[in-house]
């Protein structure tokens, strides 16, 4: 059985993705949540294909796993399908044009929710990660759930949580711990997990 989202019961449709991730030789993962809101720093994000056990991931767990992205992609047909796996649409005006404060607004308004964030913010390599993500769970006083795209040891999902404390440097820390062996499904593409420094004009919360 697949650990599934506090609340939650199996249903065919969860029964039939943890099928789905098994037949396909992956586990799904889901650390027992702190909070039934938190911002998922999905990593490593190195191959579209990352996208087919993430959203196998959501189904089998039943965890309410959305994204943003701008509402001017939400056009039909294409917002359609776009909300049917967990898109929101976001309209930056309403906070004055801020992508963070829009985001921590949509927690707030939220009962639950796991909001889904690739801090690599690319899938090729980098240098640094981008630090929107923990910025957003800062300041909507919520956990960041580590969650995994481990095509090395075929795992997916939430494997801890990691709450921020305002010591960027320190929780980054805490976050290399928990992906120091997560391989992604193109490694030489993996980001490491630092914020850009303060010489480089970090960090940022965009």
């Amino acid at each position: 059985m697949s650990p599934l989202w506090p609340g939650r019961q199996p249903t065919f449709g969860s029964r039939l993705a943890v099928w789905a991730l098994r037949l396909a030789g992956w586990e799904a993962v889901l650390a027992p949540p702190p909070s039934l809101k938190c911002v998922g720093a999905v990593a490593p994000h190195t191959h579209n294909a990352d996208f087919w056990p993430g959203i196998f991931w959501t189904w089998a767990t039943r965890s309410p796993a959305r994204f943003v992205a701008k509402r001017e992609l939400f056009f039909f047909p294409v917002g359609v399908f776009m909300r049917a796996v967990g898109g929101l649409a976001l309209d930056r005006r309403r906070s004055g044009g801020n992508f963070v404060d829009a985001v921590v607004g949509i927690i707030e308004r939220e009962e639950e929710i796991m909001l889904a964030i690739a801090p690599e913010g690319t899938r090729s390599r980098g240098d640094y990660w981008k630090t929107g993500f923990y910025y957003m769970a800062l300041e909507a006083k919520v956990p960041i759930a580590v969650t995994v795209l481990d095509w090395g040891r075929r795992r997916v999902g939430i494997v801890g949580y990691v709450t921020p404390t305002g010591n960027l440097e320190a929780d980054f820390a805490k976050l290399r711990e928990y992906f120091q062996d997560v391989r992604g499904h193109t490694p030489a593409n993996e980001t490491p997990a630092f914020p850009r420094p303060a010489s480089a004009g970090g960090p940022s919360r965009t």
